[in-house]
C-alpha cells in the first residue's frame, strides 16, 4: 500500500504536458514556507492500492499526449521509494511517462532504483548555502547535492527548481552559489524559478500551527526578473513557474 495525500488531474505545473499528480505522504524536510504541512506526517494520508493509481493513470492516459504522464510529489515521494518502484515499473510498462518531484534528501537502494526508472526528475534545491539551507529546512543539503551529482553522472534529465523567498533565498550571493555549483551540469534541461506564495497559510491555521514566515511579502515583479536574469548567466533555460 502507498500512503496518498491527494491527487491533481490535468496538472500543468509539475512536469511537461498534462499530468496526473499524486501527492504522497511523509517528508524529511521542515521547510519554513511549506505549502502542504499536512503532508509531512508519514502516518497520514490514505493507504492506497498501487493498482488504483495505475487505473487512474490509464483512464487519463488519452489526455497525456506525447509529453504528459504521472508525477509523484509530496511531501517527499522518496519516503515511499520501495513501494513506488513496482508501481513505476507498471506505469512504464503501460507506456506512461513518469516524473518524480523530490528534494533529493533521501538516499538508499530503493531511491537509486526509483531514480533509474524515472523519466524526469524535478529536483528542488532550497538553498545553495549550507547554513541557510539548514535554517530554511532543518536539514543539511549535502545529500541533495549528491543526488544532483548522481543524476548528472548517470545522464538522467532533470529540472532544477528554486523557490524565491524574499529575505531568505533571493540574495544575489545565494543565486550565484547555486549557479556556481550546478551551472555546468548538462543533465539540467531547465531551471524553474518559483515565486514565493502564501497559499498554504490557512492550513497552518487549521492545524493550530504557527506559520514561520508570517509577514514575509510575496515577490515583486522586479525581484523575480532580477533573479531570473542572474540564473540565466549560468543556465540555458530559465522559466518563471
Amino acid at each position: 500500500m502507498i500512503r496518498v495525500h491527494s491527487y491533481e488531474s490535468m496538472g500543468t505545473y509539475d512536469g511537461p504536458g498534462l499530468r496526473l499528480v499524486v501527492f504522497l505522504q511523509g517528508c524529511n524536510f521542515r521547510c519554513l514556507y511549506c505549502a502542504n504541512p499536512d503532508t509531512i506526517d508519514p502516518s497520514g494520508g490514505t493507504p492506497t492500492d498501487p493498482q488504483e493509481i495505475v487505473r487512474m493513470a490509464l483512464e487519463q492516459k488519452p489526455f497525456f499526449g506525447r509529453r504528459g504522464g504521472v508525477t509523484f510529489s509530496g511531501g517527499e515521494p522518496t519516503f515511499q521509494a520501495a513501494e513506488l518502484v513496482p508501481l513505476v515499473r507498471k506505469l512504464k510498462k503501460e507506456g506512461i511517462h513518469v516524473c518524480l518531484d523530490t528534494n533529493g534528501g533521501v538516499w538508499n537502494p530503493a531511491v537509486e532504483e526509483l531514480l533509474t526508472l524515472t523519466d524526469l526528475v524535478l529536483l528542488d534545491v532550497k538553498q545553495a548555502d549550507p547554513s541557510q539551507h539548514r535554517a530554511l529546512t532543518g536539514r543539511s543539503h549535502t545529500q541533495t547535492l549528491r543526488t544532483a551529482a548522481w543524476l548528472e553522472a548517470h545522464r538522467k534529465p532533470f529540472w532544477l527548481r528554486y523557490v524565491l523567498v524574499p529575505g531568505v533565498s533571493d540574495a544575489e550571493a545565494h543565486i550565484r552559489a547555486l549557479g556556481d555549483r550546478l551551472g555546468g551540469y548538462a543533465s539540467i534541461e531547465r531551471v524553474e524559478l518559483l515565486p514565493y506564495h502564501t497559499l498554504g497559510v490557512h492550513k497552518y491555521e487549521a492545524m493550530g500551527q504557527k506559520y514561520a514566515l508570517a509577514g514575509v511579502p510575496e515577490n515583486t515583479p522586479g525581484q523575480i526578473d532580477r533573479a531570473a536574469a542572474l540564473l540565466r548567466e549560468y543556465f540555458a533555460t530559465v522559466v518563471v513557474n
